[in-house]
């Protein structure tokens, strides 16, 4: 693999910068993934405000954590599924919730079963959906606004996955509690 720098405040680009001091003023550190993602200025800011639009998105909190993990878990991302558990414990997500995603079982109720059968959908068909995908999504009770903020989940999450998995980003010191490997 190419060797990926994980920048730092006095490695990065100018450009960067502002993005680091975001991550470091949000969360306390940078994360891995934005010292990877630093390297290119235009990327950490996309990944940031994209990951600010899924917080201001429709979904609560357990809706966002079955959207993200189950693209992580089906991406196979070593970074992502553990940083994800550590998020949704910081915004109160159940253990049953996490632990169902990660171990890809049954979750606790139908519409975040119906979620995360969606997301799946939209992702492994690119997008090309049954109508029977939608009609299930809807039956679920969600609508044309959580359609595309699915494709806005998934937008973020290409972008973390495909940069972990290329720059074998070494899991955080306080996610590494969390560590996952998908079961086989």
């Amino acid at each position: 693999m190419t060797d990926f720098k994980k920048h730092d405040m006095d490695s990065a680009p100018e450009g960067s910068k502002p993005f680091l001091e975001n991550s470091q003023k949000n969360m306390g550190m940078i994360p891995g993934l934005h010292g990877v993602m630093a390297e290119s200025p235009q990327v950490l800011e996309a990944y940031q405000k994209l990951h600010q639009l899924v917080l201001d998105s429709s979904f609560d909190n357990d809706e966002k954590t079955v959207v993200w993990q189950t693209i992580n878990v089906e991406n196979a991302c070593h970074y992502c599924v553990p940083a994800h558990t550590g998020i949704a414990k910081m915004m109160k997500v159940s253990d049953d919730i996490t632990n169902a995603l990660r171990d890809e079982t049954p979750l606790p109720s139908d519409k975040l079963e119906a979620l995360r059968t969606f997301t799946l959908a939209v992702m492994n068909k690119r997008g090309n959906v049954s109508q029977d995908d939608l009609d299930a999504f809807f039956k679920a009770g969600y609508k044309n606004r959580q359609v595309l903020e699915v494709i806005l989940g998934l937008s973020q999450k290409v972008m973390s996955n495909y940069i972990n998995h290329i720059a074998d980003t070494p899991i955080d010191e306080p996610a590494k509690k969390f560590a996952w490997s998908k079961s086989q």
